[in-house]
């Protein structure tokens, strides 16, 4: 009658924005790593229809017909024919708009507990295509772990997991909007920045040290024009002797990669911000607990 899952949440290694397709999404190529940060979702069979509370109070998760968790219930309804009720309690670990991949995880546990829930049988590829539907990063989140993503992200490969580290993870007050970051960037004049190459080199050599210096984002210097805030995170990372910072997504996290979980606390203890937390890499991207 009840499921409880955790969404783990994801960072970008590296981003490269590779241009505009004629369907108005842009073709990437991404190194994404699934990390502790996670989100709980409760979900209870209910007489009818869909139910959605959220904690901490006040968490800003949007409208209940916008929110993830909703669309996957009802992409779920269309394709099986089945009436999927439920009672879904949302506890925040992740924080919203942050590039942190936070509402695709939520879609992903969804899609998986219903699955659980009402025995629906469907496959794990047949998952990702419904979760394609509901957004780019909803494929990874529920394979998680370490890959490569192309197309717009939805185009897999696994990649070595990294040597063990750990990151501080930090977001300002200020969210990131996704379509405001690229239109923004697509007016600008373009730089090479080839950070998927290195990074994927450095995580098949298993060398931390040269993973952390390979980080790149293409969006990163468009999000700091607009919230300075990212780029002192990253300068103030960097001064508390992180291995290497960069931005995940389009924004407004930033994470710091240390040897260390106390290496990574002391960064941690050192930042002001509205959202700190201490994480490590993990192996996927829902977990049933």
């Amino acid at each position: 009658m009840k499921v409880l899952l955790r969404a783990f949440a994801k960072v970008n290694y590296a981003l490269e924005v590779r241009g505009m397709r004629g369907d108005g999404y842009h073709e990437i190529s991404t190194v994404m790593q699934s990390i502790s940060l996670a989100d709980e979702v409760e979900i209870e069979r209910a007489g009818e229809g869909f139910e959605l509370t959220v904690e901490p109070e006040g968490a800003e998760v949007g409208a209940t017909e916008e929110n993830t968790i909703y669309k996957a219930q009802k992409v779920l309804e269309q394709y099986s024919g089945l009436k999927l009720p439920v009672k879904v309690r949302l506890r925040k670990g992740i924080p919203v708009g942050a590039g942190l991949g936070g509402g695709s995880a939520d879609a992903a546990v969804t899609l998986v507990g219903l699955n659980e829930l009402f025995k629906l049988d469907l496959s794990d590829a047949e998952l990702r295509e419904l979760g394609l539907k509901i957004g780019a990063d909803v494929p990874f989140c529920l394979s998680g772990g370490t890959a490569l993503g192309e197309g717009i992200g939805d185009v897999l490969s696994s990649l070595p997991e990294p040597p063990p580290h750990h990151l501080t993870v930090a977001k300002p007050v200020a969210g990131a909007n996704t379509a405001q970051i690229y239109r923004v960037y697509d007016e600008q004049p373009k730089r090479g920045n080839l950070s998927v190459a290195p990074v994927v080199d450095a995580l098949s050599a298993g060398d931390l040290n040269a993973l952390a210096k390979a980080l790149g984002n293409d969006l990163a210097p468009v999000t700091r024009g607009l919230v300075l805030e990212v780029r002192v995170l990253e300068e103030e990372l960097l001064r508390a002797d992180a291995l290497g910072a960069g931005m995940s997504g389009s924004g407004t996290a930033v994470f710091g990669m240390f040897d260390s979980n106390a290496e990574a606390r002391y960064a941690a203890s050192r930042l002001r911000q509205y959202f700190v937390g201490v994480c490590r890499p993990v192996a996927n991207g829902v977990e049933l607990l």
